[in-house]
């Protein structure tokens, strides 16, 4: 079942035609599908080494190219700033052999994600996190601010999508109750705390583990500037309430700036279970456990 209206198909013997053609010194490289719960890319392994990346929706062709240029540069720019392994870009790859899109290619990333070894209960693996958090946190923006109309600038801004999804969700979900926290969190401020550079998307499916450690990042091309609060998602994505503790700990996060994570992260996981409720289960359970994990939290009450 395909997950967006406007999706697109993308078979190994395409991949194979378009690697051929031009990247002909991958030619004796074998392509196989990788099974991932993504919903932006389907991705390819082109050997053991790199992995190929195409758009799944359909779109203009220069914006897309200018899309994927732009998150070259971003994965560019975090390859070995932090101690945790992130893939490197390779190449850009033109429309061809019936796929209509630029599409890119990166190194392969080994691991197992998150959504397959939940770290929920590691201390060890919040600690991890914590310290991926700081170091990004740490790094400069270069005068750049958050610039998207995403997660990362205004709550409120989302007021409109938020409707949206209680809408959907009447069926599927505690919507009173939910309706009730975002009264409260959407009234948050923001204060006069800057942007920082952050990965803005710490969901399972980008995270790797390796024996209840954070062992890489994966779909590092949103790095950059947002509310230094963003990444804190990963605390309601990923962790159950011990290990969330030990983040905010390591992190030293205030109130408010934990309750503005909490509410990105309820912003994220409201869109997951009404729209992928039946295209993919990992989404649409990921948003269910997230939701879980909020409305059990006492500082709510």
């Amino acid at each position: 079942m395909k997950m967006h209206a406007n999706q697109l198909t993308v078979l190994p013997e395409t991949v194979r035609a378009l690697v051929d053609e031009q990247f002909p010194e991958w030619r004796s490289l074998p392509i196989r599908s990788i099974a991932a719960q993504g919903t932006v890319n389907a991705v390819f392994r082109i050997g053991d080494r790199l992995a190929a990346r195409f758009p799944l929706e359909s779109a203009d062709i220069e914006s897309t190219r200018r899309w994927l240029e732009s998150e070259m540069e971003a994965t560019r720019e975090l390859v070995g700033r932090t101690r945790f392994p992130t893939p490197e870009p390779v190449a850009l790859g033109e429309p061809g052999a019936g796929y209509p899109l630029p599409w890119s290619v990166q190194t392969w990333l080994p691991g197992i994600v998150a959504d397959n070894e939940d770290p929920g209960e590691s201390h060890a693996f919040a600690r991890d996190l914590a310290d991926l958090i700081g170091d990004l946190r740490a790094m400069d923006t270069r005068g750049r601010t958050f610039a998207g109309t995403g997660r990362g600038g205004d709550l409120q801004a989302h007021d409109a999508w938020m409707e949206t999804c209680f809408r959907h969700s009447e069926q599927l979900l505690d919507v009173p109750s939910l309706r009730r926290i975002w009264v409260t969190l959407r009234e948050l401020p923001r204060g006069a705390v800057k942007d920082v550079m952050s990965h803005c998307d710490l969901i399972p499916g980008n995270v790797l583990v390796s024996a209840g450690r954070l062992a890489g990042i994966l779909d590092v091309g949103g790095f950059g500037p947002a509310d230094p609060s963003l990444d804190l998602v990963s605390a309601w994505h990923l962790l159950e309430a011990g290990p969330r503790q030990v983040l905010r700990d390591h992190l030293g996060c205030d109130d408010l700036e934990w309750e503005r994570g909490k509410a990105w992260a309820f912003v994220q996981a409201m869109g997951l279970v009404w729209y992928y409720v039946e295209s993919n289960p990992t989404m649409r359970r990921m948003g269910q456990r997230s939701l879980e994990r909020i409305l059990a939290d006492k500082s709510l009450a």
